[in-house]
């Protein structure tokens, strides 16, 4: 299984000294206000919005114990063959167009059994860079008339921008079109959907675009007359059902990458109003799908700080309309040393399972030990099931963040999220539209150094302490009489796109964002919310205007190396 690693790019940060108990501290700063309008509806729950990336180099993917794993993490959503190799995988032959490495049982065959087995919709990459409209076609005749599998989500390559277009060279997506422009990709991924809707009409087909704020976003290379997302939804708006980005926000710090949510509104309102400008009549109905999304180019992958921000950015996504995320990766595996974040060993590995791979000389833990990651996921399963409601909610500060979902039996159920490492925080809480019942309320937590998540009666509706670097549920039932009071309304749609901060979203980029932040039992909480490509990474800083492609490097399985591509 090649590899998905950053190498030598990322700064990472000393270690700080010391991390909190579990327990509240005595250093708990001042009380921040969470407010919770329980009748404002952000939308509901996407059935299959919380995935995890799958792929042919991952031959642990459909075992027993990973498939278990997944299902309690509540994974909705796998996406195959796995990032670029996408771009190289012919789903016929089982092979790969530059002989990259393909585990044995990773066909696709194999990849619906895991996908049945964990409950989860696929999302399925056909390949765009050596592959062909008929080649797409057939897959769908196989996968929906012949088998009868029902796949409904088809994205037309995978990052098709970086094909060396926009002057980095070969770039590290595979393309043999001689045409690489936007223009073609473009025309091109209108003769894919003509030939798959063919096939079957149901079929849902997705175009690449750049994510906004981050690079090629709004580049011009040589003979284009306009940039890559213009070019690409003018000629194929009509033709696709879904937009694709990969949100990578990076960051310098821990805190930096803590504070990435807040950037997502502006990146969806300028989707929107692409989509809007293009789609026509059918614009409403074009989804967003967010089919990669992590932590890389940060310097936390494994650590806490990681398993904040996954969460909390599923969240914030599902919350501006996103239908699909999907996390990179279920496996990943690393060839970089660990290094310590906070006070914890964070392994430098992007996947949400151990892959037990050893680098610098230290090994990472048994293969598929979960890391912090995957509990960060697992979190979501206490706060909602698919359909349930979003709700408006809002935080005093920034260094508590709050989502908050009506669950279908008239609960309310808010996710706090404590992004100080160091430092407990007193939250106090108030309701608009719910009222809870008395008393203590149940809690589902994940704590630094935690190996499960925790269910206690703790603290009340209207007053928490929160553990340092902690995510906290609250679930809570409406007080005697008042269930049903208030049914959530839709909030107001914004009508106007926030601006992006260009060169600092979206793939591998990275920037200066934001200010610095400043006795229970395991639970078997799981169900309904939350894969593997194989890779290095790329990771990118804007600098100048000037683009620097990080020196980057691929590690398989048995010490076997490839040439160096981008998350294959």
């Amino acid at each position: 299984m090649l590899r998905h690693c950053v190498v030598g790019a990322v700064a990472v940060l000393a270690a700080s000294a010391g991390v909190g108990a579990l327990a509240p501290s005595a250093g708990a700063a001042s009380t921040v206000g969470i407010r919770v309008d329980a009748g404002t509806s952000l939308g509901t729950v996407p059935s299959s919005g919380a995935g995890l990336n799958t792929g042919v180099g991952d031959e642990n993917m459909g075992t027993a114990k990973v498939t278990s794993l997944m299902k309690a993490a509540g994974v909705r959503q796998l996406r195959f063959p796995g990032g670029s190799g996408a771009d190289a995988y012919h789903w016929k032959t089982h092979t790969m167009d530059d002989g990259g490495w393909i585990a044995p049982n990773t066909d696709f065959d194999h990849f619906m059994a895991t996908a049945k087995k964990v409950s989860a919709q696929p999302i399925l990459t056909a390949n765009y860079g050596s592959g062909t409209p008929q080649e797409a076609a057939d897959w769908v005749k196989y996968a929906n008339v012949d088998k009868g599998y029902g796949v409904k989500y088809w994205e037309i390559g995978n990052e098709v921008y970086g094909n060396g277009h926009y002057g980095n060279g070969k770039g590290w997506e595979l393309d043999k079109h001689a045409d690489k422009s936007p223009t073609a990709y473009a025309k091109n991924l209108v003769a894919y959907a003509k030939a798959m809707k063919a096939v079957d009409p149901k079929v849902k087909i997705g175009a690449v675009l750049t994510t906004p704020g981050g690079w090629p976003d709004t580049e011009k290379a040589p003979g284009d007359s306009a940039d890559w997302n213009h070019t690409v939804l003018s000629i194929a708006g009509r033709s696709i059902d879904f937009v694709i980005v990969h949100w990578y926000p990076g960051g310098t710090t821990t805190a930096d990458l803590l504070n990435t949510p807040s950037r997502i509104a502006g990146v969806r309102s300028t989707l929107r109003s692409l989509i809007a400008q293009y789609a026509g009549s059918r614009a409403a109905s074009v989804e967003i799908a967010v089919t990669e999304n992590g932590a890389v180019g940060s310097p936390a992958q494994t650590s806490q700080a990681a398993a904040l921000f996954a969460p909390d950015t599923y969240m914030t996504w599902f919350e501006q309309g996103a239908t699909h995320v999907d996390w990179w990766n279920l496996h990943n595996g690393t060839d970089q040393a660990p290094t310590t974040v906070n006070g914890q060993t964070d392994y430098q590995d992007g996947g949400v399972l151990s892959a037990g791979t050893c680098a610098g000389g230290k090994c990472e833990p048994p293969r598929d030990t979960p890391f912090p990651t995957y509990w960060g996921i697992r979190s979501l399963t206490a706060l909602a099931q698919p359909g349930d409601t979003m709700v408006k909610s809002s935080s005093g500060n920034a260094s508590v963040a709050v989502h908050a979902v009506r669950s279908s039996n008239g609960g309310l159920n808010v996710m706090l999220i404590n992004k100080s490492p160091q430092k407990a925080a007193q939250v106090s809480l108030s309701y608009a539209g719910f009222t809870p019942a008395a008393g203590a309320v149940t809690t589902v937590s994940y704590a630094q150094g935690g190996t499960a998540l925790t269910t206690a009666k703790r603290g009340t509706a209207a007053a928490q302490t929160l553990p340092p670097y902690s995510i906290t549920t609250l679930q809570m039932k409406s007080a005697s009489g008042t269930a049903g009071v208030a049914k959530p309304t839709p909030a107001p749609t914004p009508t106007a796109a926030a601006p992006v901060v260009s060169g600092t979203t979206g793939t591998r980029a990275q920037g200066e964002i934001g200010a610095p932040v400043d006795g229970t039992t395991p639970s078997s909480t799981s169900g309904g919310l939350a894969s593997t490509g194989v890779s290095t990474t790329v990771t990118y800083s804007a600098l100048g205007g000037l683009l620097v492609i990080a020196a980057g490097g691929m590690l398989a399985l048995r010490g076997r190396r490839r040439r160096a591509s981008h998350r294959k």
